[in-house]
């Protein structure tokens, strides 16, 4: 008997990057990467005071689309194409988005922060496994913050807010050396005081697992575990270890920050932001810790999409 396999593509579009991902399932594995292909973006430098991206940073979203899905286009599955917040978020979105697809041929799709939010919840507990209790899951991108919990494969609450580490670094200037301890004062103030208005804000639950996903808590993580045996099969970040990162790239500018070990040189001007979100989400959470996921709402978004093409195979409606 043949073993068919079945293919989905997802192609992310964000601030730093186009993220290309065709996975696969097949007989005991529910998802497989088959293929990754990106393309580098810096669209926080095309953004105005409003957050509109300028023409030359929809050139080079056209640009990463295209060669992203240039090669092999016609081997490739259905590829579902979505943009983050850097776009969705945009006042000028529409005309990004109809520019892009004139020039590409592909209609990026935009998804609300709570779907988002969703997704990556059932990514992270897909990952964390079947048998998995309560689960928190936080994610930190660049225009917002994302926030899902629950105790089954869907989520019970799921909420965004516009906290991101690029949202934080453009409204509080915090791309280069903060040396004033009232200053950052006043940005923990305002973070606190934003998730303190979130009346249903999920807490760490003792007996259940708090997971962390998105670029910015993973480089957190690399940052603080430089130099040590990384062999364990899951990295922690504690909240005393985010509290030590804020000290360390408070006194550092962003070439500075670059140089730090773990900190990537094209997210360097957001580090800091990003540690003073993930140090406000953890305090208002209460978690003392997290343990990283590598899945977030592009894993889920897969993950779902090949489930619906198992379905849409069985004969049923697709999604």
């Amino acid at each position: 008997m043949v073993n068919t396999v079945r293919q989905a593509g997802v192609l992310d579009v964000g601030c730093h990057s186009a993220l290309l991902t065709v996975a696969r399932r097949r007989a005991g594995v529910a998802m497989e990467e088959v293929l990754s292909r990106k393309v580098r973006l810096q669209l926080h430098e095309t953004l105005d005071a409003t957050g509109r991206l300028d023409k030359s940073g929809v050139r080079s979203v056209q640009r990463a689309v295209a060669e992203t899905l240039a090669e092999n286009r016609g081997a490739l599955p259905e590829v579902y194409a979505f943009a983050t917040s850097v776009i969705r978020d945009a006042p000028n979105r529409d005309e990004v988005l109809a520019q892009v697809a004139s020039a590409t041929g592909t209609r990026l799709r935009v998804m609300s922060g709570e779907e988002e939010a969703r997704l990556a919840y059932v990514a992270a507990r897909h990952w964390a496994g079947e048998r998995a209790g309560s689960l928190l899951v936080l994610d930190i991108g660049g225009g917002t913050v994302e926030v899902a919990s629950g105790m089954s494969k869907q989520p019970r609450t799921a909420h965004s807010l516009p906290l991101g580490a690029r949202t934080v670094t453009r409204a509080w200037k915090l791309d280069e050396a903060v040396s004033s301890k009232r200053r950052l004062a006043e940005v923990r103030d305002h973070l606190s005081d934003r998730l303190a208005e979130v009346a249903d804000l999920p807490r760490a639950d003792p007996d259940g697992r708090v997971l962390a996903c998105s670029k910015t808590f993973t480089q957190l993580a690399r940052y603080t575990t430089a130099g040590r045996d990384r062999s364990a099969p899951s990295q922690r970040l504690t909240l005393d270890e985010v509290r030590a990162a804020v000290r360390v790239l408070a006194k550092n500018g962003s070439a500075g920050r670059g140089r730090l070990p773990g900190i990537s040189r094209h997210r360097a001007g957001q580090s800091l932001a990003g540690a003073l979100v993930a140090e406000a989400l953890m305090e208002a959470c209460r978690a003392t810790s997290v343990e990283i996921s590598p899945w977030s709402t592009r894993e889920g978004l897969l993950l779902e999409r090949l489930g619906a093409l198992r379905t849409k195979s069985a004969g049923a409606v697709q999604l």
